[in-house]
């Protein structure tokens, strides 16, 4: 498509880049960005606010756009796919200039793709992948590798198996606390994970179920595995610290000691899991980084200037044990 005049602010855009630390019902309302007639009307659909990561990812998104100029439509899908179709199809009505959203699930997404790509309204997906065969109805997706989020985590209890026989019985069983169903992080961190430990004869995975990466859901799905198979839980692999700070809740209710009775590995490290960790409640938590606001607005700069894009951009993330998370909690930016 003919590309449209970016905003002399992008300047911050790539200034912007370079410090990024490396990881409602449909309707739009206008939310950052400051750009003028002439600037930048990006359209933006976020899953929600179902967690602490959620929120620090919208707060970067938005942050970054009035930096960089654009005027930033931002939308909150409430987990639900059909408020995401609505507020996309509300974009494309409105004629911005492109649109990123981060899919509540993985599949269903091709109708409404094909719809911008008719309009020639480039989309970049965020944080999450979609299930397509067409790679030609997005320009780029920025996010995690998840898969290898699962794997590091998998990686970690097989390097720590031998304190995390906790019921002493020479067998580890864990208990899984997933994702929203059908979203991407879950389903790739399960792989990873599974991956991972699948040599592992004495690793077991006994039990799984979605606690929707809310704080609520993993305490209550977590009260659930205790009571159907208490003494017998080793370690709980939550794929987010929010369902893990909710396990939490519930382990220590039931008069256990999380990090002791109970091994509890993480995914995210946003500052509640991080101070968790810190504190021994948790055993290991794999980095998702939220802050990926200056990334996308430098990313959407480049994709309506006609620039060559990577169609996969990974962001650099790390891990952390309660003594690295001592050392690095002070400074946490989320």
């Amino acid at each position: 498509m003919a590309s449209k005049k970016i905003c002399a602010a992008s300047a911050l855009i790539l200034s912007g880049a370079l410090a990024l630390s490396a990881c409602g019902g449909g309707g739009d309302s206008s939310g950052g960005g400051g750009g003028g007639e002439d600037g930048t009307v990006m359209g933006f659909s976020q899953v929600g606010a179902e967690s602490g990561w959620r929120t620090a990812n919208s707060n970067s998104i938005q942050e970054a756009a009035t930096a960089a100029g654009i005027d930033l439509k931002f939308s909150d899908a409430q987990q639900k796919q059909e408020n995401q179709i609505k507020a996309i199809r509300t974009y494309i009505q409105q004629k911005v200039d492109a649109i990123a959203f981060s899919p509540v699930v993985e599949t269903g997404w091709e109708p409404v793709l094909q719809e911008a790509k008719r309009a020639n309204i480039p989309v970049i997906l965020t944080d999450r992948a979609v299930d397509t065969t067409d790679d030609s109805l997005y320009a780029t997706f920025l996010g995690s590798d998840f898969v290898e989020e699962g794997k590091k985590a998998g990686d970690w209890l097989v390097q720590n198996s031998a304190t995390a026989d906790t019921t002493g019985d020479g067998k580890i069983n864990v208990v899984e606390l997933q994702g929203t169903t059908g979203a991407a992080p879950a389903i790739d961190r399960a792989e990873g994970f599974r991956d991972s430990i699948a040599s592992q004869s004495n690793i077991a995975i006994t039990a799984s179920q979605t606690g929707d990466f809310t704080r609520d859901g993993g305490k209550q799905v977590m009260e659930s595995f205790l009571n159907s198979n208490r003494g017998q839980i080793d370690v709980v692999f939550a794929q987010n610290d929010d369902m893990g700070l909710g396990a939490l809740q519930a382990i220590e209710a039931a008069g256990l000691v999380p990090g002791k009775d109970i091994k509890v590995i993480t995914v995210d490290a946003v500052k509640d899991g991080m101070q968790a960790l810190a504190d021994g409640k948790i055993d290991f938590i794999v980095e998702c980084n939220p802050l990926l606001g200056p990334q996308l607005m430098d990313l959407t700069e480049k994709v309506l200037n006609g620039e060559d894009v990577p169609k996969r951009v990974v962001t650099e993330e790390t891990t952390f044990t309660p003594e690295q998370a001592k050392s690095v909690l002070a400074d946490r930016q989320y």
